[in-house]
């Protein structure tokens, strides 16, 4: 019902409160659809946004307008409610907040970027990027000791090696081993307090499982 070279615009309305992330792809999605598209922001990645603020204003093709608008706001809210939740667990606590890897199909670039405008920390990009030792590698190892002891064989001295403990044996095993980084999986409070006691700055500490944003003023 329009014609193809018909011109338009297009405002970009915050409907909730929140951090904004993802301007740029947004953009991008406009002008792979018409080169001469233009997209004049009213803010920046990171920005506190409130309900009903001007965003954007977008202006081109119409028809490059209606055709990439609902991919433009699928990544814009995506990211931005990542962002946006990030910011809000952070705010509740003293320690650092990483990401992880299960990311969404073919989003992990997006995602993990939202997560850093939300003022979080990427963990691994891939399983590449560190050498985590999980309950399965240590009992086809043999325990705790030979896998680590395997994997600083194995792997070059820049990559740390992180250990997966769900018991205070565990961790105890992990310290002596030499374990650059202990993840405390799925514990109680009382038993993270414990094996921070054990590990007593010997090793960087990170916790995992069950962590909301309801329950995550128990570990700062």
């Amino acid at each position: 019902v329009i014609e193809p070279d018909r011109q338009a615009r297009a405002d970009l309305l915050c409907k909730q409160d929140g951090i904004i992330a993802g301007l740029s792809v947004f953009e991008r999605v406009f002008q792979i659809l018409d080169p001469e598209a233009k997209v004049e922001f009213r803010c920046e990645d990171g920005d506190t946004v409130s309900k009903g603020q001007l965003l954007a204003v977008v202006s081109g093709n119409a028809h490059a307008i209606l055709t990439g608008e609902r991919t433009a706001l699928n990544y814009l809210q995506r990211m931005s409610g990542i962002a946006t939740y990030t910011n809000q667990v952070v705010s509740l606590l003293e320690g650092r907040l990483l990401d992880t890897r299960k990311t969404t199909p073919n989003m992990r670039i997006f995602e993990k970027y939202a997560v850093r405008v939300g003022g979080g920390y990427n963990h691994r990009y891939n399983l590449s990027d560190g050498v985590l030792l999980k309950d399965n590698h240590i009992n086809a190892a043999g325990g705790v000791a030979e896998a680590v002891k395997a994997a600083q064989e194995y792997a070059p001295f820049v990559r740390k090696i992180e250990v997966e403990t769900e018991t205070l044996e565990m961790v105890r095993e992990a310290v002596e081993a030499g374990a650059d980084i202990i993840m405390l999986d799925n514990m109680t409070t009382e038993e993270m307090q414990e094996a921070i006691k054990i590990i007593d700055g010997r090793a960087e500490t990170e916790c995992s499982g069950n962590v909301t944003k309801e329950n995550i003023g128990r570990l700062t």
